[in-house]
C-alpha cells in the first residue's frame, strides 16, 4: 500500500468512522524467529494495519529477519530505515543493532543509543514510543524470548488504553518474556500463535470498542 499520513491511512483502512486499531508491535527474543514466522505466515494479504516488529538479534546477523519473514507472509516486508514512513498492510523490521522507534508524525526513526535491558533493538523503547503516538488506538504483542524487555512496554501501552497481547508461557519456546509481560500487564490476552492471527483479523474486521 502507498504511503499515507495517518489521518489519512485510517480513513483508508476504517472509512471515515472511529477508528479503533491503527497499527501493531510485536516484540520477542529467543524463539521468536519462528514464532514471528508462524504469526504472520496466518495472516490474510489484505490484512490492513502496519506492523512494526522488534526481535532479539545478534548483532551480525545482517538482514536475516527480513529475508526470513518474506517467504512466509504474502504481506510485503521491510527492513526498517531511518525516517521510513510507516505503510499500511506492511510489516517492519527493525533491523540488527538498531533500537526501532515512532516518531510523533507516525515515521520510523533508528536509534544506536546503549542498550536497553541488555537488548538492541529494545522492545521497550519501541513499544513506549508506539504509545505515545498511537495511545489506545495500538495492539502490542509479546513473543516467546529469555528476558522482560517489553514488558514495562506492554503495560504502558495497556495503560493507554491499547490492547495487548501474549503468547501463552505453555506454548512460547522461552516463557521467561510472556510471563514478565503478563506480570506486568496482567489483563492482558493469552493465546497460542495460532490464535493469535485469528484474533487479530476478528478485531480488525469488526473494528470494534472491545475485544
Amino acid at each position: 500500500m502507498e504511503n499515507l499520513p495517518q489521518d489519512r491511512l485510517n480513513r483508508r483502512i476504517f472509512g471515515e468512522h472511529i477508528r479503533r486499531f491503527a497499527a501493531v508491535v510485536i516484540g520477542g527474543s529467543a524463539g521468536g524467529v519462528v514464532a514471528l514466522g508462524t504469526l504472520v505466515a496466518a495472516l490474510p494479504p489484505d490484512f490492513p494495519l502496519p506492523i512494526i516488529v522488534v526481535l532479539h538479534q545478534h548483532p551480525d546477523s545482517g538482514h536475516h529477519l527480513h529475508e526470513y519473514l518474506s517467504t512466509q507472509t504474502s504481506l510485503p516486508v521491510v527492513e526498517a530505515e531511518d525516517k521510513m514512513p510507516l505503510t499500511a498492510g506492511t510489516i517492519h523490521c527493525a533491523p540488527a543493532n538498531y533500537h526501532l522507534l515512532m516518531e510523533s508524525d507516525t515515521i520510523l526513526a533508528l536509534s544506536v543509543d546503549e542498550k536497553v535491558n541488555y537488548a538492541r533493538p529494545s522492545i521497550d523503547m519501541l513499544f513506549f514510543s508506539a504509545a505515545e503516538v498511537f495511545d489506545s488506538t495500538l495492539i502490542g504483542v509479546i513473543l516467546t524470548g529469555a528476558n522482560n524487555d517489553g514488558a514495562h512496554g506492554l503495560a504502558k501501552i495497556a495503560a493507554n488504553g491499547g490492547l495487548v497481547i501474549v503468547q501463552s508461557p505453555q506454548s512460547s519456546q522461552c516463557p521467561v518474556m510472556p510471563v514478565a509481560a503478563l506480570q506486568a500487564a496482567p489483563g492482558a490476552l493469552v493465546l497460542d500463535l495460532e490464535e493469535m492471527a485469528t484474533k487479530l483479523v476478528e478485531l480488525i474486521l469488526n473494528n470494534s470498542e472491545g475485544t
